[in-house]
């Protein structure tokens, strides 16, 4: 058996997963129908700052942060009954942990193409 390589497996997830633009996650965030969260790690918001109205919790520690049965759940700050919206620094990440919310039996999840860069470039504000 040969090893999966990360490309087989970003593709294997884009395939599987929802990707929307930045332009359609202005709209739900707008219209409060999300939870954004950035997945990026510290150093990354340090660096480069980071969205308004996003939560931040990163790919390291997300399944426990999000799983409602777990010691270290977030839940006053995200509403899971609505759209989680993931974004990472280029939509790589992102695409990879929203594949693994899937696998948690998390319905209604999708990831940001092009992540923080490309939100940026469409006008989000940015909090530094």
């Amino acid at each position: 058996m040969s090893i999966k390589s990360s490309k087989t497996l970003l593709n294997e997830a884009l395939s599987q997963i929802k990707t929307i633009e930045p332009s359609e996650a202005k709209i739900l965030i707008e219209k409060d129908n999300c939870n954004l969260i950035d997945i990026r790690e510290i150093n990354e918001l340090e660096d480069t700052g980071r969205v308004e109205n996003s939560c931040h919790f990163p790919r390291s520690t997300l399944e426990f942060l999000i799983d409602p049965n777990s010691q270290y759940f977030l839940n006053q700050e995200i509403d899971i009954n609505k759209e989680i919206v993931l974004f990472c620094a280029g939509g790589v990440r992102s695409a990879l942990a929203a594949k693994t919310l899937q696998e948690m039996c998390f319905k209604n999840v999708s990831h940001i193409k092009g992540g923080f860069s490309l939100m940026m470039a469409e006008g989000f504000k940015i909090i530094k």
